[in-house]
């Protein structure tokens, strides 16, 4: 029996042609991404303990620092306290970043919105409204007519308030749940273009399938929409991929990626700014952000969350640049000096992290370990002697456990080693 060819949106992948460029690289987008911000609100509305006024100050500084090209600073209609906080934050922005307050689609929220933000240099009204055939049908209780005119009354009155002057973004929420009725869906968005949105954006608000369903979605509203449309994505990361989701959308045609830092936001949290950053940049597109300042960045934002850094996650765990296998070392030390390592992901110094490659000596470490690990500490030993003191550091590894040999311990049987030919004489 002849096999069907599957033709559904989910089916097309593209081909190594077509993401190389012959004699260049990879093929890249015409524009560079454009990060907006969302540690400050759906980031910091998910904190066990929310972020004061002061504190959601020092967050802001360091995002302009970080160089996002925008901030949603909160959701000013949520109490008295946010539209305070966007209020102020708004009046500290510079002339280049977008500043964004979060409105559901109702006339009064849209006000307080517009209020708090409109003395940004560059104010922008976020309207989110649900969009999926599930939740039309089982939260809303509407039909698809009346979210549509929902839509176009919403967006136009934001419009109206922010003229010539300000934005207005509107999302799809749940727009990753919007298989079932993707033309209805592209409707929308297009009702919220006429009706003077200057961005859609389309949210995985529960990540719930594999990555390339979501991104075959998003192509498909991208071709689908004018030529030029402003389009954005902002993932969540239920199942663990909104990383690779919201890198493969900006090829897909998604231009603004909305990201928090340290991955911070509800549940598992949104898309992780500096993976995205540098997992474009490592795909040779221009990322218009101050990459050093990632780690730094990193740290003041676990510590006002007080929500840890785990060892392992990546570019910024404690234990991301240590290598304790003996291939893996050898591989390290000999590739050390090139711009590409044999075992090294990203550069420690393009993030700003004060350490690169780490060298560490457990059972399962070679020679290649004793001899990096010493010469980096300041102490003198050649290749012969690091292949003599690794069976004796394998062996005193092994004997409790097979765990890390501190530098005290290798340093002193080395020693020892260094004396035996004298018991000979």
């Amino acid at each position: 029996m002849e096999q069907k060819t599957n033709t559904n949106l989910t089916s097309y992948y593209p081909s190594i042609q077509e993401m190389i460029v012959p004699g260049q690289g990879l093929r890249t987008p015409p524009k560079s991404p454009f990060f907006m911000d969302v540690t400050l609100r759906d980031g910091n509305q998910a904190l066990r303990k929310p972020w004061n006024l002061e504190e959601k100050e020092i967050i802001f500084k360091q995002l302009l620092k970080l160089g996002v090209q925008g901030i949603e600073v909160g959701f000013a209609s949520a109490s008295h306290q946010d539209f305070e906080a966007c209020s102020h934050l708004a009046s500290l922005a510079p002339e280049n970043v977008a500043i964004s307050s979060l409105s559901r689609a109702v006339e009064k929220e849209i006000d307080l919105s517009w209020e708090a933000i409109r003395k940004a240099p560059r104010p922008r009204i976020h309207i989110v409204y649900p969009i999926s055939d599930f939740t039309i049908r089982n939260v809303l209780g509407l039909t698809e007519k009346q979210v549509k005119e929902n839509i176009i009354r919403s967006v136009s009155y934001a419009r109206k308030l922010a003229g010539n002057f300000g934005e207005v973004q509107f999302s799809g929420e749940h727009f990753g749940d919007s298989l079932e009725n993707m033309e209805f869906t592209i409707e929308a968005f297009q009702a919220a273009l006429d009706a003077g949105a200057d961005v859609v954006n389309l949210p995985n608000t529960v990540e719930r399938y594999r990555p390339y369903l979501f991104v075959a979605m998003v192509r498909k509203v991208a071709e689908s929409l004018p030529q030029g449309t402003n389009i954005s994505v902002h993932t969540h990361n239920d199942l663990g991929m909104a990383t690779a989701t919201t890198v493969e959308s900006f090829f897909a045609g998604a231009v603004q990626l909305e990201t928090a830092l340290n991955g911070l936001g509800e549940r598992a949290g949104n898309t992780n700014t500096y993976e995205v950053a540098i997992a474009l940049h490592n795909c040779g597109v221009k990322v218009d952000l101050n990459l050093q300042a990632i780690y730094e960045t990193s740290r003041i934002v676990s510590r006002m969350s007080q929500v840890p850094i785990h060892e392992k996650a990546p570019l910024i765990g404690e234990d991301v640049v240590a290598h304790r296998s003996g291939i893996h070392q050898d591989g390290v030390s000999k590739t050390k000096e090139m711009k590409k390592g044999a075992y090294r992901a990203f550069d420690a110094n393009l993030i700003g992290r004060p350490e690169g490659d780490r060298i560490a000596f457990t059972s399962q470490s070679g020679k290649s370990a004793v001899y990096e690990i010493l010469n980096q500490s300041g102490i003198s030993i050649s290749k012969e002697e690091a292949s003599k003191l690794q069976p004796i550091l394998k062996a005193l590894s092994e004997q409790s456990g097979g765990g890390e040999l501190a530098i005290e311990e290798i340093q002193e049987e080395l020693e020892k080693m260094r004396l035996l030919p004298n018991l000979d004489q």
